[in-house]
């Protein structure tokens, strides 16, 4: 009866704010502590010494999001004192104060600095939507949130996650498909990350219209977030990455340049495309099939008049060295006859009203209804489906509006789906629908081809989404400032553990100019996700469409990005490892340069640990670059240049700006046309002089399947002594046999004319080298010529590539 009484109390209460309020009992236990306050429950569970999870609610159980994390709590020593108003929960990395009279929380590292703390709000409800309010440390900058438009700092501005289908958006737009309710405070006595682990609509508001504090909030559900702190922000990402997964090792083939249109049909246009990038030398290894390939619309079916035999269709394509990728949508057509409808009726595999009717809604094929992917049973069906694409011969899978997106952008929040085991309204299961599809469509390709490893692409997802899939930005537009809005994006993703992802290069909705395609292009190349799309009633947009120079400027960068592949496939790996982003914002690095958060420079990101690249505008011919600490070389010149300045820049069409860090190390291979064909048998690596050396581990094996789990890989690391003036190979691990006999090594910056090779004296042979071809100069005039950059006399060394110790001397 006095629940009762209290909950109507809390009901009567619900328009104004009710803070948890004091704590009146708390207990040690194995993880951390528990207790009871005046109005609820909390828990302070240490899952390790870096991430502490913080749970308060009004009721005396705790809700738990089901999806996101993957990690479970692990032994740690900590210890638990009381003093005063005060209790301290510490472990090695991070001290805990929470005060017993108004239950604040603050946060400091393991040498007294605090890095968080609440406000003397801190936790509170107005109804059933439950806030943390968090003060604001001096020069504290907010970084990540995942998909989210704007600047890098995203302080002053407010954010909601609520995963929406947004055609055209604007480069300042929000929500947009994803949400991912994780960020990084940083500020000069240290950093910090905090996971907000509620599935309903969320809010994160980093001072706007206030200045008291900053708060993040959930419509309902628990407050339950995840307080990480380590020393730098990197170790931050991949202790985020280890509660909620990280991405698997892709097929190589995914790495490669990927060309979609919605959409290319019939079979003999998409015949057509494939013939025009062979014909054109332009490498490639993936065409996509847009919603047009469907009869109708409908998902796990084939038009057959546009594609009379798509099985004949896709082995001829595979002949050519092509995979493909389809479309996936959820809405399945109510339709009798139609065998997914009556498949999901007779098994109760949908969406459904609370009095157990379908939910329809219309999408692409009319009216739909929507499986539910929140239920085991849903997953296991879907993933038999696709038994109609493998068969096929469909390589991979592409999972679009999974938000899910209707027409009218409304959907009605009674509808309830399984929550695997606990039955929840859209405003709970919307925002993880899209992850659980993405999750299902990777199952499906376990279960289809096994001996394949999965490629699933999603437009939607949820923390954690890594674990299932690769993502795009959605439907971008075709312009300058989308161009480089989509960097932004990219590179908060990477910060919130999606490291496999991109943007459409061109612009899906809209025309790109020649000039913007071509940049476009060339940015794309130093993007995890390397896709180019464009919609219907627009003009063709494939690199060879825009006229013969942004042809040749196209297929230069696509050829670097295959040639880039060996080092590319070996990050790839790393970052399976420890789930950092392959496009590196600069202030995951350099978080207290206050250059890398101004306008001009928060593009600019790191890829692949070694280049710089600092994207412009295809409408500049000279734009400045910040170089931050360090010795940086521009890439096709070798020009050395000192760091922590900024600088002018030429960046002519044919040249985005690229520089390479100094005592950076990185391979190529020999050009291919598509990642199946071997390159030849020599493996490039560069090596740049500096005064901080650097480790590359170079990495190989298949380029599909899972022997690589179990040994069949080579890995190798080469590291860059330059207090040494050398240079170590050490002795391979794995038995995978190497694709490369020799290795040729290139000394960028260095003056030597002689080395030791385990103590054997070589000299050097020189050549001049480039890493981008000549433009064909089609206008005659003088003033039209483009510029070239060849490295003058760079030194090199070919040697065997053997399994063994290599150790090279005298690089001066």
């Amino acid at each position: 009866m006095d629940y009762l009484i209290q909950e109507n109390k809390k009901q009567r209460n619900s328009s104004k704010n009710q803070h948890l309020g004091k704590v009146n009992f708390w207990e040690k236990n194995a993880n951390g502590i528990s207790g009871k306050t005046t109005n609820g429950s909390f828990k302070l569970s240490i899952f390790r010494e870096d991430i502490i999870r913080i749970q308060a609610s009004l009721f005396n159980e705790f809700e738990t999001n089901p999806y996101s994390v993957i990690a479970s709590p692990q032994p740690v020593d900590f210890s638990v004192a009381e003093e005063g108003n005060t209790l301290y929960l510490e472990t090695s990395l991070i001290s805990v104060q929470l005060q017993l009279d108004s239950f604040k929380l603050t946060f400091f590292n393991s040498k007294g600095n605090l890095l968080n703390e609440d406000d003397s709000l801190s936790v509170s409800w107005i109804g059933t939507e439950v806030s943390a309010y968090k003060s604001v440390q001096e020069g504290e900058r907010y970084l990540g949130l995942g998909e989210k438009t704007g600047n890098l700092d995203r302080k002053g501005k407010a954010f909601t996650n609520w995963n929406t289908d947004f055609f055209a958006y604007g480069v300042g737009d929000d929500p947009l498909y994803m949400s991912i309710p994780f960020y990084i405070g940083t500020h000069e006595k240290g950093s910090y990350g905090i996971f907000f682990d509620n599935t309903h609509k969320t809010v994160f508001n980093f001072g706007a219209s206030t200045n008291r504090f900053i708060y993040f909030s959930a419509e309902d559900g628990d407050l339950d977030y995840y307080f990480i702190h380590k020393p730098n922000i990197s170790e931050i990402i991949s202790s985020y990455t280890w509660l909620t997964g990280r991405m698997q090792m892709p097929p190589k083939w995914a790495l490669g340049f990927q060309q979609c249109r919605y959409s290319y049909y019939p079979d003999t246009e998409v015949y057509a495309v494939a013939q025009g990038f062979r014909d054109k030398k332009m490498p490639a290894d993936v065409i996509y099939l847009d919603i047009h390939h469907m009869e109708g619309y409908k998902v796990f079916t084939f038009d057959g008049e546009k594609f009379s035999d798509p099985k004949a269709m896709i082995k001829r394509l595979k002949e050519k060295g092509f995979k493909v990728v389809v479309i996936m949508d959820p809405g399945i057509k109510t339709q009798l006859g139609y065998y997914p409808y009556e498949e999901g009726l007779e098994h109760d595999l949908f969406v459904k009203y609370p009095d157990g009717k379908v939910y329809e809604a219309q999408v692409w094929p009319g009216w739909c209804a929507f499986p539910d992917f929140t239920k085991e049973e849903t997953r296991r069906w879907w993933a038999e489906k696709m038994a109609f694409y493998t068969e096929a011969g469909v390589d991979g899978f592409w999972t679009d509006m999974n938000e899910p997106a209707s027409w009218g952008q409304f959907t009605p929040n009674l509808i309830e789906f399984a929550y695997d085991g606990e039955t929840a309204s859209h405003r709970k299961a919307r925002n993880i629908y899209g992850m659980q599809m993405a999750r299902s469509a990777q199952e499906g390709s376990f279960l289809q081809a096994p001996s394949k490893r999965p490629f699933v692409l999603t437009r939607s997802g949820f923390s954690g989404i890594q674990r299932y899939a690769a993502a795009w930005t959605g439907d971008n537009v075709a312009s300058e400032e989308h161009m480089m809005a989509g960097i932004r994006l990219v590179n908060s993703l990477g910060m919130s553990g999606v490291a496999f992802s991109g943007y459409d290069v061109g612009g899906f909705a809209g025309e790109a100019s020649k000039s913007l395609f071509a940049r476009w292009m060339s940015i794309g190349a130093f993007a995890p996700f390397y896709r180019a799309h464009s919609m219907i009633n627009s003009n063709d947009a494939e690199p060879w469409a825009f006229g013969e120079e942004v042809e040749e400027i196209s297929r230069n960068y696509i050829k670097l990005r295959y040639r880039l592949l060996p080092t590319l496939y070996s990050k790839f790996f790393d970052r399976c490892q420890t789930g950092l982003p392959l496009a590196e914002s600069l202030a995951i690095s350099y978080p207290m340069e206050s250059k890398v958060y101004e306008s001009a420079f928060q593009n600019e990101y790191l890829f692949c640990d070694v280049f710089l690249v600092a994207p412009v505008e295809s409408t500049k011919e000279i734009t400045k670059v910040f170089l931050p600490q360090d010795e940086w070389y521009y890439l096709y010149s070798d020009q050395k240049l000192q760091g922590d300045q900024v600088i002018y820049q030429d960046c002519p069409l044919n040249y985005l700006p690229v520089y390479v860090k100094g005592g950076s190390i990185f391979a190529m291979q020999s050009d291919v046309f598509h990642t199946d064909q071997k390159p030849t048998g020599t493996l490039n690596i560069h090596v740049y002089k500096g005064e901080k050396g650097s480790t590359f581990v170079h990495y190989e094996d298949s380029g599909d399947g899972f022997d690589y789990q179990v040994g069949e890989y080579l890995k190798r690391s080469i590291s860059y002594l330059p207090e040494l003036n050398a240079m170590t190979f050490e002795k391979s691990e794995g038995s995978y046999p190497s694709d490369f006999s020799k290795i040729k090594i290139y000394f960028h910056g260095f003056t030597s004319k002689e080395i030791e090779v385990n103590g054997e004296p070589r000299a050097l042979n020189f050549e001049n080298y480039a890493f981008l071809e000549r433009l064909t100069e089609f206008d005659p005039l003088p003033e039209h010529n483009h510029p070239y950059f060849e490295i003058d006399s760079i030194g090199f060394v070919e040697i065997d590539h053997t399994q063994e110790e290599i150790i090279l001397k005298g690089l001066v």
